[in-house]
């Protein structure tokens, strides 16, 4: 390019000495010397853009950034001792200085971990490296494979790295392990794992003094001593890395999995847990799972909803209250005191309509099926998880690692620290200050009531803003929804901005409470913050629906004798359903609330992280490649930190909870959650492939402590759809009028609902202008079954009311015994752990214990003298590893 240009160049200085064209060839030189100017600058400078220190050899395993400020010198004084530890320790450094930087600001120390340092932490972190290449085929051939090649990848994004028996690494044998070229062999991920666990260790206090507070790059980021600590991602994820050494994972990782273009395509969950580790892979094989198993419950619930609009005609009790001469003449009473009229039951015509689309025969189909669904759906997910624990090599992890997991404000506090030896005080881990079970469940009650309180005032303040003027309201709003509805839609919408504001207080408080236990492991911290936060979320989410599902217009008493909230003081009756039932303002409260996290969600988790980083990258933007170095760009990218995996999960588990407790009343539910899952898995892959900085890779051999979660929604669904089917929904009084009580289901409308005479109504449950609405009628109907006025039993319930309550408590045994005993049935039936996987562990057992003797066997005459009785021949040597390996199968 250089060359050419050049000579173009000279060919215009001719042409203007021939042909004098003045001002433009002027301008055009000016252009092409400039061009010149950057190509010279480029072959006189290094490419910035590197994952290397200047050598071009050392890798940068991890970053940190600071600046100069007011309290510098202290700060100063901090890093240095900071640093001349982690040089100790036998890290390497090198620091560009703020001048490099394009804000002339940001320091940039970068840290290399050279061999020894990798196998000493390697060895002591248990972790485990490949000994021999493994002959096990990645996978079958299946029938008409064919048909899912377009959903396939490419063979070398599904399996970016050969697969290999491993063993934890031991820094004594390293004849033992493929060790072919010493600075490839730990991968990126292992290596920031590595030099993170001694960052998050290594004190900052000087030589003779003992400190436990100062210690941990954590700390020296709370505090301001450090802005930011990062690995470096590989490249920049719309090219590859110009340098052959870098793998350019990210780059393959946008390409084939983060583009919204991808999404029928298949995860490439080996390049994911290859860069970020496997605990993010873990969440994304989790969400892909639960994504391809939602398609299964969005095709049944579009069939079930599909039957409520096919049977719209035979609806007869909705053309009973449609029709002018029979749901025209009957007179309602006020559902309300004082604001609330007389009404007339064909006002509801349109929300009954709705209400069939979800409460009909499918409706109790659809709940069994979805209690059977989730069985399914847990089980598999052990046998997809135990498969990966194998290929992940996580098979034995937990039991090896837990005291490797140590947490360091743990650490800090009760164990006495050294960066490779450490001795745990016992008599400091007994009452590590955590606070008592008591007090945390006291704290897990709080939002309870507070919850309740907001509920109640959303509900009652929207009825108020509708109904305020009954006498016109209620007939314009009639036309295109019922009043019962629009209060249901309003009191939804504003529950949902209550329960955003309330989150952001509730998640403090579980993270507070959870820091102020300080549990050792951070497996024990994240399952302890889960179960709080989990519970925060379950009242802040599902209270509302709760309420609407099995109180509201459940206690309301009768006219003349309501039932208050607070007593009769308070004049807060209780709220009642509308005659068409409280499934569809049960279904209002659900999609309103569900839909609206999900959007809110996408919202947050896509355009937040584009505009900071928009904004915090705008001086860097149009720099060249090499002049704007790997560091600075990953340096305004945003922060993934601990606990952002942690709420990935939460939106998960809280949309299970919607589509799994309350799918009987909103049969489309897990279609809803189907669509935004699928747009959830590329939105995640985007913001971790573009917005955010790599992650420190950590290990996690299942999804923790949500699976327990998962496994209580799954029961409590159960009984949760069977009581909505039995108490919120028609469908039970219905039947039992069918086949007890009329010929057919004309009439029931009229037998569902009682009489009163308005007479006796109290002056203050009357309405204020009541006159306009009496037409001479002298009752009014209310949906209960009691005895009318004039009978000796009169207004206590009758025998039909008693029959229905049987039909429902029977419904419910019935029902939940049902699908309990097909869910065990299925739990039982499908083992958690594949057949094929427990022989793939067995052998890959049976081949270590053989490598281990036969090295033990090679490296034992070395040391010792050659006349010595205790040396074997090399058949007795092959002989004495066939028995020892007899005895390792024997014992398996």
């Amino acid at each position: 390019r250089f060359i050419r240009l050049y000579f173009v160049y000279k060919g215009i200085s001719y042409f203007q000495k021939t042909e004098e064209m003045g001002y433009l060839i002027e301008k055009l030189k000016s252009v092409i010397l400039s061009l010149l100017f950057v190509l010279q600058t480029d072959k006189l400078q290094p490419n910035r853009d590197t994952v290397f220190f200047r050598d071009g050899v050392r890798r940068i395993d991890f970053v940190l950034s600071y600046v100069d400020d007011k309290d510098g010198e202290k700060k100063q004084e901090r890093r240095r001792e900071f640093e001349a530890n982690l040089e100790k320790a036998g890290l390497e450094l090198e620091t560009d200085d703020k001048s490099d930087s394009k804000d002339q600001k940001t320091y940039f120390l970068k840290i290399h971990a050279p061999w020894d340092v990798l196998a000493t932490y390697a060895d002591i972190l248990k972790i485990k490296v490949p000994f021999k290449e493994s002959d096990i085929p990645h996978g079958q051939d299946v029938p008409l494979e064919w048909l899912s090649r377009p959903f396939r990848l490419p063979e070398h994004i599904m399996h970016p790295a050969a697969d290999y028996f491993t063993y934890p690494f031991d820094k004594t044998k390293t004849n033992f392990f493929l060790i072919n070229n010493k600075d490839t062999f730990f991968p990126p991920s292992t290596r920031n794992r590595i030099v993170f666990y001694i960052l998050a260790r290594c004190p900052y206090y000087k030589e003779g003094r003992i400190d436990k507070d100062k210690t941990g790059i954590k700390r020296l980021l709370s505090n301001g001593t450090y802005t930011s600590a990062f690995p470096l991602h590989d490249c920049r994820y719309w090219k590859r890395a110009r340098n052959a050494e870098c793998e350019s994972e990210r780059y393959n990782l946008y390409r084939h999995w983060a583009r919204f273009l991808c999404f029928y395509k298949e995860q490439p969950l080996n390049l994911i847990r290859k860069y970020y580790g496997e605990k993010i892979g873990i969440y994304f094989a989790w969400l892909g799972f639960y994504t391809e198993m939602l398609f299964f419950a969005a095709v049944m619930g579009v069939i079930c909803f599909t039957y409520g609009v096919l049977s719209y005609d035979d609806n007869i009790s909705s053309k009973e209250i449609c029709d002018a001469s029979i749901g025209g003449s009957i007179l309602m009473c006020p559902l309300c005191d004082k604001k609330c009229p007389f009404w007339r039951l064909n006002s509801t015509c349109l929300s009954s309509w709705q209400s069939h689309l979800f409460d009909n025969e499918g409706t109790v189909f659809f709940a069994i099926f979805m209690g059977i669904w989730v069985t399914l759906f847990l089980e598999f997910w052990k046998r997809r998880q135990a498969r990966l624990e194998y290929e992940w090599d996580l098979v034995d992890f937990e039991e090896e690692q837990q005291q490797l997991q140590i947490r360091p404000e743990f650490e800090i506090r009760y164990i006495d620290l050294d960066p490779v030896e450490k001795t745990i005080n016992d008599t400091d881990l007994l009452g590590n200050g955590a606070v008592p079970p008591c007090h945390q469940q006291v704290c897990s009650l709080l939002p309870l009531s507070g919850h309740l309180i907001h509920g109640e005032l959303a509900v009652y303040a929207a009825f108020a803003s509708i109904i305020k003027d009954p006498m016109r309201k209620i007939q314009v709003v009639g036309r295109f929804i019922t009043p019962q509805l629009a209060t249901s839609v309003t009191a939804s919408c504003i529950n949902f901005v209550i329960i955003m504001i309330l989150n952001f207080f509730y998640e403090r408080v579980a993270v507070w409470i959870t820091d102020m236990e300080i549990p050792k492991t951070h497996l024990e911290y994240e399952n302890r913050l889960t179960m709080k936060m989990f519970l925060f979320q379950f009242v802040n989410y599902y209270s509302s629906c709760f309420y609407v599902a099995f109180f509201k217009g459940k206690f309301v008493g009768y006219p003349g004798h309501y039932t208050y909230m607070f007593g009769k003081q308070s004049k807060l009756r209780n709220e009642e359903c509308d005659p068409g039932g409280c499934l569809i303002e049960l279904t209002t409260q659900l999609v309103i609330v569900m839909a609206g996290k999900q959007l809110w969600g996408n919202i947050q988790e896509a355009l937040l992280p584009l505009m900071r980083n928009w904004w915090s990258s705008r001086k860097g933007r149009h720099n060249p490649e090499n002049h704007y170095s790997r560091w600075e760009q990953d340096h305004v990218l945003q922060n993934f930190g601990q606990l952002g995996l942690f709420y990935e999960y939460l939106e998960m588990v809280v949309q299970f909870g919607f589509i799994t407790l309350f799918v009987a009343s909103f049969p489309l539910a897990p279609l809803l959650a189907l669509c935004n899952n699928i747009l959830e898995i590329r939105v995640d892959a985007w913001k971790f492939t573009t917005q955010f900085r790599r992650p420190v890779a950590s290990k996690a051999r299942n999804i923790g402590a949500w699976q327990e979660i998962l496994n209580a929604v799954a029961i409590l669904s159960v009984v949760t759809n069977a009581f909505i089917m039995a108490f919120t929904s028609d469908m039970i009084p219905r039947m039992v009028y069918l086949y007890a009580y009329g010929n057919g289901m004309r009439g029931y409308v009229n037998n569902s609902l009682s009489i009163y005479n308005i007479s006796r109504i109290p002056e203050s449950n009357m309405p204020e202008d009541h006159d306009y609405w009496f037409d001479n009628s002298t009752t009014c109907r209310y949906r209960d079954y009691r005895y009318p006025p004039g009978h000796e039993k009169e207004y206590f319930h009758t025998m039909q009311f008693w029959h229905i309550l049987a039909a429902k408590m029977a419904f419910i045994i019935i029902m939940e015994h049902v699908v309990f005993v097909v869910k065990f049935f299925v739990a039982w039936l499908i083992p958690d752990i594949p057949s094929d996987v427990k022989a793939r562990i067995k052998r890959e057992r049976y081949l270590i214990q053989g490598e281990l003797l036969y090295l033990q066997l090679v490296t034992i005459p070395r040391v010792m003298p050659s006349n010595s009785p205790f040396i074997m021949t090399e058949n007795e040597s092959s002989l004495y590893v066939l028995i020892e390996l007899k005895i390792v199968v024997l014992n398996m």
